[in-house]
């Protein structure tokens, strides 16, 4: 079957830090961009970072440059998310998702827009910083 399993979140406090994990089964996992996602209550649902499957490149959402890796683990078929320096607007529930295509981000008005439809998703992660 194919899966995506997100794991890794919890309850920390602003300045601190988590790793997320995404965990892929069943699908040619190198084939694919991984992305994750979050979306907290009464907003949108917003991408954070994702993972292009043609040459590696990395992209980051305005909102936590500088302050977040993505990172995978190919022989673990494994996607990282490491969140640093987190802040209370971090709070939300992340989803990884996977797409056979490259990173498509698109960047209007300040923020980056994921212009992708992704296969698959997981079924998500709550992370909660508290102030």
């Amino acid at each position: 079957d194919v899966q995506l399993q997100a794991y890794g979140g919890g309850l920390v406090q602003a300045g601190g830090y988590l790793k997320l994990s995404c965990a892929a089964s069943g699908f040619t996992f190198d084939e694919y961009s991984i992305a994750w996602f979050r979306q907290a209550p009464g907003e949108e649902r917003e991408g954070v970072s994702c993972l292009s499957n043609d040459d590696g490149r990395a992209y980051y959402q305005t909102s936590v440059s500088g302050r977040f890796t993505i990172a995978s683990d190919h022989a673990k078929n494994t996607v990282f998310l490491q969140m640093n320096s987190l802040k209370p607007e971090d709070t939300a529930v992340y989803y990884c998702a996977a797409v056979r295509d490259r990173c498509r981000w698109v960047y209007y008005n300040g923020r980056y827009y994921d212009a992708n439809s992704y296969h698959y998703w997981g079924q998500g992660t709550q992370v909660t910083v508290s102030s």
